[in-house]
């Protein structure tokens, strides 16, 4: 023991000295304090040999930990190897020092793991020599440490069951904003959405894309398997539609065979590329219905804003002016509308 650890000890014993003397208490007095104390605490309180590691004293809460009569015991004799392996390099470590230390010890009794906090200190010699003994409190976390977990896996699920409701809001909520067949937004939604575009690129000078899209006339294979075989054709391009647009994106299904696509903050050639790999998407997609594939085509015009329209109207009719015309060229085509020229 250093000698500034051995000076701390004697002031400690001089303040308790002191003290005991000047109340004039009975030298055991702290004695009975301390353990006092420990039992209130629920404590466990165990004296043990800094040279063997053998327990010299123990109250009937460690008892009671250990299973048996503890005095004479080694740590080895009632906790598993990996435990004691940990046990025995925290005595050796307060060992060394004159302050308490604390440390954290896990314990597997009859396959139930158990948490403890361990207060450890060196008692000192009434000789001034180096500690024989080491005082050892310990204290069961166990319930505390369930209490936290059973709190955490509480605000855990609480978390994941707001999650899940404001998925399903979202769900009901989008569920009337979106056709039932394609998944695509129904007319309401896709004008609203129309109506901000056209007021955004209007304040900030941006262009914007809008393409009206049919269904070509369907072949002879899906006329023959009827309204199931015209769903699937329908799901088929409604998901064609929304994998081939982006989050800021609008695709719509306006009636029974027409569509319209919203690009924002793209131009008039962006658009016709992205809507031509779209037709070819379209034509080689395999549509099959008991054992046949139905296959479809469509024709696309492409309108955008303010180059071939001016207003929310005009542009919807220079869409529909593209479309009729791609129509006429036997369908399955992308045709851009006009770009006005003015003086």
């Amino acid at each position: 023991m250093t000698d500034i650890h051995q000076q701390a000890l004697s002031a400690r014993a001089d303040q308790a000295q002191a003290l005991t003397a000047a109340l004039g208490l009975a030298p055991h007095a702290w004695g009975v304090v301390a353990m006092s104390l420990l039992d209130r605490a629920e404590a466990m309180f165990a004296i043990k040999e800094a040279a063997t590691g053998r327990y010299v004293h123990v109250n009937a809460r460690m008892q009671s930990l250990i299973g048996r009569s503890a005095e004479g015991l080694v740590d080895e004799d009632w906790a598993d190897p990996q435990a004691c392996a940990s046990l025995r390099t925290a005595d050796q470590s307060a060992m060394v020092v004159t302050v308490p230390q604390v440390s954290e010890h896990r314990l597997e009794q009859g396959g139930v793991r158990r948490e403890f906090s361990v207060t450890r200190l060196a008692l000192p010699s009434a000789d001034g020599s180096a500690p024989r003994y080491l005082c050892c409190i310990w204290q069961d976390l166990t319930p505390q440490r369930q209490a936290e977990t059973q709190l955490q896996l509480a605000l855990r699920q609480l978390e994941e069951q707001q999650q899940a409701n404001e998925t399903l809001r979202r769900e009901m909520q989008d569920h009337g904003l979106r056709d039932s067949v394609t998944g695509l937004y129904q007319r309401g939604h896709f004008d609203d959405q129309l109506r901000r575009e056209v007021d955004l690129s209007s304040r900030e000078h941006r262009e914007f894309a809008l393409v009206s899209v049919a269904l070509d006339p369907l072949g002879e294979a899906a006329r023959a398997s009827g309204s199931e075989g015209r769903k699937r054709v329908l799901e088929a391009l409604g998901r064609l539609l929304r994998s081939n647009t982006r989050a800021m994106d609008a695709s719509c299904r306006l009636n029974e065979d027409r569509f319209a696509v919203l690009l924002s903050g793209v131009g008039l050639a962006t658009a016709h590329a992205r809507m031509e790999g779209l037709r070819r998407q379209c034509a080689t997609q395999l549509v099959m219905l008991n054992g046949q594939d139905l296959g479809f085509t469509v024709s696309m015009g492409v309108a955008s804003f303010p180059h071939t329209a001016h207003t929310q109207e005009d542009l919807l009719q220079a869409a529909d002016t593209a479309l009729s015309q791609a129509q006429k060229r036997g369908g399955n085509h992308v045709t851009l509308a006009s770009i006005r020229f003015e003086a």
